[in-house]
């Protein structure tokens, strides 16, 4: 016999309609809300990662599946960008309207949702540094993810902030939030001889959240085969699951580690994310659902990851160091997309894993609430084409830059700047002026360039462009250490020497060793001969709004084919503001700036070639497009309608056709 839709009780109505006595339980094998069982369905969406006039529609699309709770992480680097210096959506930083996490909750409540939060203070989820701000590595003998008094004095001072903002929303005092996760895969951080999880840290942590008036129940994460109960304290906090498959295996091994405790997958991975350079990854829709539908026969809580990936903006991907703890031969940065394969598209359009785990929720979910119709798709436009109209050359963009005289080379994170925080995202120039060049000269990069390297001379690109995936192996990439460039056969004299380095995001997963974090030339000197070069004027440039709005003598592109490190402008007018995708195939590696604010990064070696423009980042009327380009442009810009991913390696084109499935 059906049952009305209208007749059914909402969410709340369901677990709190006899009045609010307590939150979520896991003192016996299944969970209880307020007295009343529930197992948990849960997606993972990050308010960070999607614009803020979208949360609304994304929240209700996760609720319409069927799902009765929402996850999200909180980025510690966005929320404090400067060492004491705050942004929770009024704070007047570039990220400032991502960043009202009490409204989102708010919504997510409005929406009918439940939500686990997972503060950190690491987050992982391959944001820039896991969540970090840049400004730790100032401190010299800091140890991230540890009781190290220095960092511990941070986190605590930031705890002090961002958690009496999560308290006023914990369920028991009638808001969405019925669990906050310690830490993020900290059995992760094991590395034999090197490093051991801090379970003082954990305490710590767990103190910090009693003190500051957290009731609701406290979890940890991590692989139940891979790390046992070395990232948690047993028997104080409930640990969950991590996996992308075999879900009784990890079950069995978590009941074995806390018997008679609800189990629950925290991380149920849906697809994967894309490093540059790699072919794009999708995991089947039937290995998604017959791993879902497994977990829930179980049964089990769960939290798909991700439900929605949305898009790392700016400059906040993360990365991975696969092969050493050393150095960073083995460096892997992170597209700016997160679609993550998920449920939702990228742009909040349905999959058919949206259909298919709607289905299953609604076969093995056994408590019946009101679910909300399905929402329309958000439509997509092809906009016309722009012709390039401005461009600025790399010496007329530095010239009302902020330059620091450096007897030696520095990091961007020990530049005094931004109230002595440093520079955190975008590049950095090193510049040597009035420079005698023999013929045939040879510089030599001491170290690992951290992460990307354009040399010019005189204003001139004397390295080679990044076209396919090989050319990471040679001149200008971190794969080389020492690395040489042979310059041409003139003599030059008080020639100009600029050094461009991109920053292409910092490590975000397990042993965060800081050695490897920082960016830009710092690992040995520069040398032109054998002979050290000194005496160094270091500009930064992290493409703040301020800055970008600022930019003035713009002249018309008279050499398009121009290589090397330039600013590119153009503008398109717009009747109505609706989701695109720049197509930027055509473009070689660099930056998008859609008014004033950093969409995202690009590259011609894939596999992400589109960048995905939300409808709220426009503005009726003309609408302002910079591109920072390091090789070579296109002379317009163009749009699709849909995502395209190719991966360019050697001679060869290998589409989406081609995928790694998991």
């Amino acid at each position: 016999m059906s049952v009305s839709i209208s007749t059914l009780p909402t969410l709340y109505e369901y677990y709190t309609s006899n009045g609010l006595h307590t939150g979520l339980n896991a003192d016996n094998p299944y969970f209880t809300l307020n007295d009343k069982n529930i197992t948990i369905y849960s997606g993972a969406l990050h308010y960070f990662r999607v614009p803020k006039a979208y949360w609304r529609d994304r929240l209700r699309k996760l609720r319409a599946s069927g799902l009765n709770t929402v996850e999200t992480y909180v980025p510690w680097n966005l929320h404090e960008p400067q060492s004491g210096h705050f942004d929770f959506g009024q704070g007047g930083s570039d990220m400032e309207d991502f960043l009202n996490v009490t409204e989102f909750l708010t919504i997510a409540k409005e929406e009918d949702l439940l939500a686990i939060v997972r503060p950190g203070p690491y987050i992982c989820t391959e944001w820039e540094f896991g969540g970090f701000p840049s400004w730790l590595l100032r401190e010299k003998d800091i140890k991230v993810r540890t009781s190290e008094p220095t960092y511990m004095k941070y986190v605590t001072r930031y705890f002090n902030l961002l958690l009496p903002i999560l308290a006023m929303l914990q369920f028991s005092k009638g808001g969405p939030i019925i669990a906050f996760q310690v830490e993020n895969e900290y059995g992760s951080t094991e590395k034999k001889g090197k490093f051991v999880p801090d379970r003082t840290y954990l305490r710590q942590l767990r103190q910090l959240m009693i003190n500051n008036d957290i009731v609701e129940l406290l979890v940890t994460s991590d692989s139940p085969s891979l790390h046992g109960s070395i990232g948690t304290l047993p028997g104080v906090f409930l640990q969950t699951a991590n996996f992308a498959s075999n879900p009784e295996y990890e079950f069995r091994k978590l009941k074995r580690l806390q018997p008679n405790r609800p189990l629950m997958a925290m991380e149920f991975w849906s697809g994967w994310f894309d490093h540059w350079s790699e072919l794009h990854h999708v995991r089947s829709d039937d290995s998604f659902a017959d791993t879902y539908e497994r977990i829930l026969k179980y049964p089990a809580s769960v939290n798909i990851y991700m439900f929605h990936g949305g898009t790392s903006f700016g400059f906040m991907n993360g990365a991975n160091l696969e092969n050493s703890l050393t150095d960073n031969s083995g460096y892997q940065p992170d597209t700016t997309s997160y679609d993550y394969d998920s449920p939702l598209t990228e742009s909040g359009d349905y999959t058919v894993k949206y259909v298919l785990m709607k289905e299953l929720l609604r076969r093995y979910n056994p408590v019946l609430t009101r679910i909300p119709q399905t929402p329309h798709q958000l439509p997509k436009i092809v906009y016309d084409p722009a012709p390039i109209d401005g461009q600025l050359l790399l010496d007329e963009m530095l010239e009302g830059s902020q330059k620091i005289f450096s007897e030696n080379l520095m990091s961007m994170e020990l530049l005094p700047i931004n109230n002595m925080s440093g520079q955190s995202y975008g590049y950095i120039v090193y510049r040597r002026r009035f420079l005698d060049m023999p013929a045939r000269s040879v510089l030599t990069i001491g170290g690992r360039i951290c992460d990307s390297l354009v040399v010019l001379i005189n204003g001139e690109l004397v390295s080679k462009p990044l076209n396919v995936t090989n050319d990471l192996n040679g001149f200008g990439f971190w794969r080389l250490k020492d690395s040489k460039l042979h310059l041409r056969n003139e003599n030059l004299q008080n020639a100009t020497l600029d050094l461009v380095v991109e920053n292409w995001g910092r490590n975000n997963f397990g042993y965060l060793d800081q050695f490897n974090q920082f960016k830009g030339l710092w690992q040995g000197g520069i040398y032109l001969n054998k002979k050290e070069i000194k005496n160094w004027l270091v500009i930064p440039l992290e493409f703040r709004k301020w800055w970008t709005n600022q930019l003035s003598g713009w002249h018309k592109p008279n050499k398009l084919d121009y290589f090397g490190p330039s600013l590119y402008k153009t503008s398109f007018f717009v009747n109505e503001t609706i989701d695109t995708y720049l197509d930027m195939r055509n473009w070689c590696k660099g930056i998008v700036i859609i008014n004033g604010f950093v969409l995202g990064r690009y590259s011609r070696i894939g596999p992400q070639q589109t960048l995905y423009l939300p409808g709220p980042f426009l503005k009726v009327g003309w609408n302002n497009v910079i591109i920072y380009e390091h090789y070579y442009s296109s002379d317009r810009i163009v749009f699709s309608n849909r995502p395209i991913y190719e991966t360019r390696t050697n001679f060869e084109s290998l589409t989406h056709l081609r995928n790694n499935r998991i």
